[in-house]
């Protein structure tokens, strides 16, 4: 890819979300198709305040969600794009050099179909790093990474169109 590989663009995590909005069966059913998608077993998310419109109230299990390294990341990463057919609005791609986006069907990531299992959409978001970004987030000698070396929108938009000849939509 790049002439130095210090400046290469790498995919850090991928931490796919799915939020049902209530605690109890849904959620472990959720649960269910996260773990069988990454092999990984998720972690559930409360909500942080009550809303008595939505019928949630504060530290109810409301969600579950994984993170997934390495190569399990691009490869699921690669089946959730090919959901999207590769385009995504330039709005997904953070300031900070991230992405994310959401499917509606997680039927169309190629798990199959159980009635009793039902339909689940999540969210996707993709961290990128470069080499050399631990030094910010060590214990000892923690220092910063500088500006230059740091990702901006307009990498994270090249790296994802020369990775996956992906669209980027206005």
């Amino acid at each position: 890819m790049a002439e130095n590989k210090m400046r290469e663009v790498f995919v850090d995590k991928l931490v796919i979300n799915c939020c049902v909005g209530e605690s109890g069966d849904r959620l472990t059913r959720a649960a269910r198709v996260l773990e069988t998608l990454t092999d990984q077993k998720p972690v559930e998310s409360t909500a942080r305040y009550t809303v008595r419109s939505f019928g949630i109230r504060r530290n109810e299990k409301i969600a579950v969600s994984v993170t997934v390294r390495g190569e399990r990341a691009m490869e699921i990463l690669e089946r959730a794009l090919k959901v999207k057919e590769y385009e995504l609005k330039r709005r997904n791609f953070s300031a900070t050099g991230n992405f994310g986006f959401g499917i509606d069907e997680h039927i169309d990531l190629g798990i199959k179909y159980d009635p009793t299992t039902g339909i689940y959409g999540m969210d996707f978001y993709v961290v990128l790093a470069r080499a050399g970004f631990r030094v910010a987030r060590r214990k000892a000698r923690r220092g910063r990474v500088g500006s230059p070396h740091r990702l901006a929108q307009q990498d994270a938009i090249s790296w994802f169109q020369a990775k996956f000849d992906g669209i980027v939509l206005n």
